[in-house]
């Protein structure tokens, strides 16, 4: 089911919302925090569809490849990289108790409040992309 066609006025927000993230946030980091988010949920067509955006920013595929499996540890990232990807990690995966206040203050330092705040708006933007897309059965070779 393609929503978009079937309920375009709930769509429309959920696209607005993707606007906005896309206008305020660092297009590199932008595009990590959406492969590692749909990495972690599996949504195969999201990961293909921002693994290829990405790629087009000149993103190695090193780093792509580590975003699918376990980017943590690594030497492939800078610091305020890692800030968001760890906050990404515990928003998609967020449990009872939320966000770790080590990984809120290290993404709030590397990224300010608003650069905060516009992190955790791409990265619930992108799980919800991820819902749509796994619920209504996209495939990576839909795009």
């Amino acid at each position: 089911m393609h929503l978009q066609k079937v309920i375009p006025l709930a769509y429309a927000p959920v696209l607005a919302l993707e606007s906005y993230a896309r206008k305020v946030n660092d297009q590199r980091t932008y595009e990590l925090v959406k492969i590692r988010a749909s990495a972690i949920n599996g949504c195969s067509y999201c990961l293909a569809m921002h693994t290829r955006d990405a790629r087009k920013l000149g993103e190695s595929a090193e780093r792509i490849a580590a975003l699918e499996t376990g980017w943590s540890g690594l030497d492939l990232w800078s610091p305020a990289e890692e800030a968001a990807l760890a906050l990404t990690d515990e928003v998609t995966r967020l449990g009872e108790h939320g966000v770790s206040d080590a990984v809120w203050d290290e993404a709030v330092r590397r990224w300010g409040e608003k650069g905060t705040g516009h992190l955790i708006i791409a990265i619930a933007t992108i799980n919800v992309w991820n819902r749509i897309a796994i619920a209504t059965g996209l495939q990576a070779q839909d795009l």
